[in-house]
């Protein structure tokens, strides 16, 4: 072997060894193909190489990728052609002459009018000794395919089996965890009917806004870029964030009102009972009166009549301000004070016991200012993103995915402390959860018509969350992006009627 030779074969050993370092560590079996063909080509000085792969239930080989050629898709039936004959025997073929060997289709030279010469194709075979696919080089630069070339390639294609496996493997993993978040996400929406596809949306604006912060060159954010493994992570820490909704009881995760149905009915029946109680008192007074006067009370009769017909419209005014009340809008004090003068109201009930129009739990909760939650039930739902911690730390989550539990933690925290669950101030957020933040206040607002509020319009929502920044509750670059960058347009064809 002369020193040229022998510098070649270091090249390839070298070659070989630094594409078996590349397969290692390459999960996305699209850049595995592109790569390994690459490296391929090069090292075994061909003009052009193809990888293709079993699929046994079609019986045919398939490939994403043919290097240097402008085909994307390539379909070949097992035991059609030179790579389809090595597919259904697991020999290894080398051709001097492609178009002297009958098993060779002169069709795709002739359609890309290319000249195959020299093939050289050779199985890749798996643990169990399986044909899972073929690797094929063409037209060596310099003369035909030796023995030594062929030993070079099966080494190739040896570790080229195991990677592509194993990213196999890995995308089916991926899919499958992929169908436990969406799972998730179902199980937590289904509890709420109001709320679907909200998870799906923020999930959505999120990346979208990651992706225009990775285009920003100047302000706060010119450095921040995210790797495809980057906005997974953030993809399912957005699905996820609303995941502690779980460990919230169902009545007031989906409570409309101040009150709840059965409390309201409990009171409309109860005034219902204050009117009867009225006529039925009246009467008595009617029947005295008569008995009293005679015939000549027809003057005080009308009377007692009229002031019946007004203390039971006052009784239907105060029914209807408490039907008003309990509807979640923010009222002006005065109608609290309406409320607390209604509960100084009293009645006698069946058991002869006095009792109050209203309880003081029917007061407090009807004067809700904001919402429709009293404290204790606010304090329930504010505890989700505790729950969702909880939950999502239990899952052994991947080196790259291991910050998820944390975002989705903070997504209600405020940059001036006010947010909740732990009070974090902005240089304790993360900043993936300040994203999410924003992007689930905007859905939250432009959300289609909820029993509580009604749908804002796009630009009313931006208005907010101008205000928000003002406030001190949002990123201001990061709103600033989000507006700028049209972020918000991404799912206005999502909600109903949008």
């Amino acid at each position: 072997m002369n020193p040229r030779q022998h510098e070649t074969r270091v090249e390839k050993l070298s070659g070989l060894v630094e594409v078996g370092k590349a397969l290692a560590s390459e999960r996305n079996l699209d850049r595995l193909l592109q790569l390994l063909l690459g490296e391929v080509t090069k090292v075994m000085e061909a003009d052009r190489s193809s990888l293709f792969l079993v699929d046994r239930e079609r019986n045919e080989l398939w490939s994403k990728i043919a290097q240097g050629l402008a085909v994307r898709e390539i379909q070949i039936r097992i035991g059609t052609g030179i790579a389809g004959y090595v597919a259904q025997t697991g020999a290894t073929v080398n051709i001097q002459d492609a178009y002297a060997d009958p098993r060779f289709h002169r069709e795709t030279d002739q359609r890309t009018g290319y000249r195959t010469r020299t093939i050289l194709c050779c199985p890749m075979l798996n643990k169990l000794n399986e044909v899972i696919g073929v690797l094929e080089v063409l037209n060596k630069q310099d003369g035909a395919f030796t023995r030594e070339d062929e030993e070079l390639l099966l080494v190739f294609s040896s570790q080229a089996a195991v990677a592509i496996e194993n990213a196999i493997l890995y995308e089916e993993i991926q899919r499958l965890f992929e169908g436990f978040i969406r799972a998730s996400v179902y199980a937590i929406e289904s509890r709420d009917p109001t709320t679907s596809g909200h998870s799906e949306r923020v999930a959505i604006l999120t990346v979208g806004l990651a992706e225009q912060v990775d285009r920003v060159d100047s302000g706060p954010y010119a450095g921040l870029t995210f790797s495809p493994e980057d906005m997974r992570e953030l993809r399912y820490a957005s699905l996820l964030h609303d995941f502690g909704k779980v460990g919230v009881r169902e009545p007031v995760l989906v409570k409309a009102n101040k009150l709840y149905d059965h409390d309201l009915n409990l009171i409309v029946a109860r005034f219902k009972f204050i009117k009867k109680t009225l006529e039925n008192r009246y009467l008595q007074t009617k029947l005295g009166v008569a008995l009293s006067l005679g015939p000549a009370c027809e003057k005080e009769l009308a009377a007692l009549e009229e002031e019946l017909h007004r203390r039971l419209a006052e009784v239907d005014d105060q029914l209807q301000l408490i039907l008003d009340a309990n509807k979640p809008t923010v009222l002006p004090r005065v109608g609290f004070e309406r409320i607390l003068q209604i509960a100084g109201n009293t009645y006698v009930d069946v058991d002869g016991i006095k009792r109050p129009y209203l309880s003081t739990w029917e007061v407090e909760n009807l004067s809700i200012g904001k919402g429709s939650l009293n404290h204790e039930e606010r304090m329930e739902v504010e505890s989700h993103p505790t729950h969702s911690f909880r939950f999502l730390c239990q899952i052994p989550w991947t080196k790259e995915l291991r910050r998820i539990s944390t975002i989705a933690y903070a997504h209600h925290e405020k940059l001036n402390g006010t947010g909740y669950p732990n009070g974090l101030r902005s240089e304790d957020i993360p900043f993936q959860a300040k994203m999410i933040a924003l992007c689930d206040i905007y859905d939250a607002l432009t959300a289609s018509d909820r029993p509580y509020k009604q749908a804002l319009l796009p630009e009313q929502a931006l208005d907010v969350l101008r205000q928000e920044v003002a406030d001190g509750n949002l990123d201001p670059e990061f709103v600033r992006i989000f507006i700028e960058g049209k972020v918000w347009s991404l799912t206005a064809g999502m909600r109903p009627g949008g």
